[in-house]
Parts: structure tokens; C-alpha cells; sequence
């Protein structure tokens, strides 16, 4: 089963205790590389984050970010007295001595507004390694999420590389059909080459003069080694596809051999009909390089 180094997954767990969300997404990459953004909290965290990303992707660059918030608690908040006291000397000191309770009392309402007089105390966990195993559940269900979205995409590639490897196969069947009339082709053609020559100039050719020139081009424009292998390329491309691991690399390697057959198919082959086949599969083969830079 092939899986897309393309995906996206997600869990939200929320209790009067704390919410936690998970988001992890994938785009391709020749290899693993991983960007994390935690809570501080559960920062000490990433490596433990890090390998169960790693149980799931092979490779492919990785998104994962992991939030917890924690209820508002009475606790959470305080205020700075230091800052307080210093706002409202400096301001006193401004304003002179002021009697006036009423005053005093509109003074402190303002020092509240200001910079560092009321500090934020987040709650956080002493032991978030105690918390953790709660934490990676979450976690456990986004990377699901994550894997099943992976595989959704790889069943719509996998059927789509298949198609392209039958049309391949269905082209290297006319090529194949096609190179023994490219022999007889070239035999016929030198033979009313020579005929013509000898009519003109009143020279004599041997026939196995002739016989072996035909045999030069035979050898030399033998495809039939390339046909074969060819074949074989198809074959070990199609089980690929229908193997229960995603194998990526592989099928890039795959399709590198398989074009360097095609191209000396092209090379060999001194035909109208075999070198139109031979542009149409470098099309589909360039079509399945693209596929499969997403497969993992």
C-alpha cells in the first residue's frame, strides 16, 4: 500500500483539567526532517514527540505542534508590589503630597494598567513526564488521523501509477511487434540500393556480402535484450504497487532503470513507428517520476 508524503492529522482532547490539540502535517521530502512547536511546559518533551512522529514517517519534512492550556485559576494572577509602589512613588514625587483618600484610591486604579504591575502565572506541570502518557494519546490519535489521510492519497496515486504502467506495457508491445519488420525494412531497402547500383555502375555484389551487411545492422539494432528487461522493470513495478509497505525509493530507482532501457530502445531502433512509442513512454515515465517524488 502506498502512502502520500503529503498529509494532514488532528486530536483535541478538552476536560476541566486542561485542552490539549495536536495538528501534524507532511509535505515531501527525500528524508525525515521534523519542525516541532511544543508548550513549554512539555518543551523537556520533543524527543519523546519525536519518535512516535518517527514510528509513522519514514520520511517526508514534518509539522507537529502541540498545545496545552491549562483553566484560568484566582492563583494565576498576582500583583507586582515592587512596580506598584515604585509607579506610585515616581508619581507622587510628581504630583506632591495628596491627602485626599479619594485620590489616592483613583491613583492605584490607574498603576494597575500600567507594565508589570499585574503578572500572568501560568500553571504548568511540575512532573510533565508524569502527564506525558496522557498527552501522547492525543498525539497517538493525530498521527492516526495523519496516517489515514497519507493512505487516502496513496490509494488515488497507486491507481494512477498503474494505469501509466499499463499504458507502457502497451506501447513496449508495439515496439516489440514493430523491430523484426525493422530488419526486413532495412534488408529490402539496401537490397533495392544495391539493385540499383549494379544496373547503373555493371558492378557484381555477393550475396553474402550483402547477407552480412544485413547481419551488422541486425546485431547492432537488436532491441530485443532492452524488450526484455523492459518487461521485467513492468512487472517488479506492478508488485511494487500492490506490496502492503510504501516503498518510494524504490519505485524511484525503478523508474531511472526503465528510462535508461527506453532511451536505448531510442537509440538502437532507426524507426519512425518504434521512436513515437519510445516519446510516448518518456512522457508517461516523466509522469510517474512526479508521482512517485510523493510516495514515501
Amino acid at each position: 500500500m502506498l502512502l502520500s508524503m503529503t498529509g494532514f492529522g488532528e486530536a483535541r482532547l478538552q476536560d476541566p483539567r486542561w485542552t490539549i490539540q495536536v495538528e501534524v502535517r507532511t509535505v515531501n521530502n527525500r528524508h525525515f526532517k521534523l519542525t516541532a512547536r511544543i508548550s513549554d511546559e512539555f518543551a523537556t518533551m520533543e524527543g519523546a514527540l519525536e519518535q512516535m512522529v518517527r514510528e509513522r514517517v519514514r520520511r517526508g519534512t514534518v509539522q507537529a505542534s502541540l498545545r496545552v492550556d491549562r483553566p484560568r485559576r484566582p492563583q494565576d494572577y498576582r500583583l507586582n508590589l515592587v512596580a506598584l509602589t515604585s509607579y506610585r512613588d515616581q508619581l507622587r514625587g510628581i504630583q506632591g503630597p495628596c491627602g485626599d483618600g479619594q485620590a489616592a484610591s483613583i491613583e492605584i486604579a490607574a498603576l494597575l494598567g500600567l507594565p508589570g504591575v499585574v503578572e500572568e502565572v501560568r500553571s504548568t506541570s511540575e512532573a510533565p513526564a508524569e502527564d506525558w502518557p496522557e498527552v501522547a494519546r492525543v498525539v497517538e490519535r493525530a498521527l492516526a488521523a495523519l496516517e489515514e489521510s497519507r493512505a487516502q492519497e496513496g490509494r488515488a496515486m497507486a491507481d494512477e501509477l498503474s494505469a501509466l504502467g499499463c499504458s507502457i506495457g502497451e506501447h513496449l508491445g508495439r515496439i516489440a511487434e514493430r523491430a523484426p519488420a525493422v530488419v526486413q525494412a532495412y534488408h529490402r531497402r539496401i537490397t533495392e540500393r544495391v539493385q540499383a547500383l549494379v544496373a547503373e555502375q555493371g558492378v557484381r555484389v555477393e550475396p553474402e556480402n550483402l547477407i552480412r551487411e544485413v547481419a551488422i545492422l541486425a546485431d547492432r539494432s537488436d532491441i530485443s535484450e532492452e524488450i526484455v528487461r523492459l518487461r521485467a522493470h513492468l512487472a517488479q513495478y506492478a508488485a511494487i504497487l500492490d506490496e502492503p509497505e510504501s516503498s518510494g525509493r524504490r519505485l524511484e530507482f525503478l523508474v531511472q532503470e526503465m528510462g535508461r532501457e527506453i532511451n536505448t530502445i531510442g537509440a538502437k531502433s532507426n524507426d519512425v513507428e518504434i521512436s513515437r512509442s519510445v516519446v510516448d513512454v518518456k512522457a508517461l515515465l516523466e509522469k510517474i517520476r512526479e508521482l512517485v517524488q510523493n510516495v514515501e
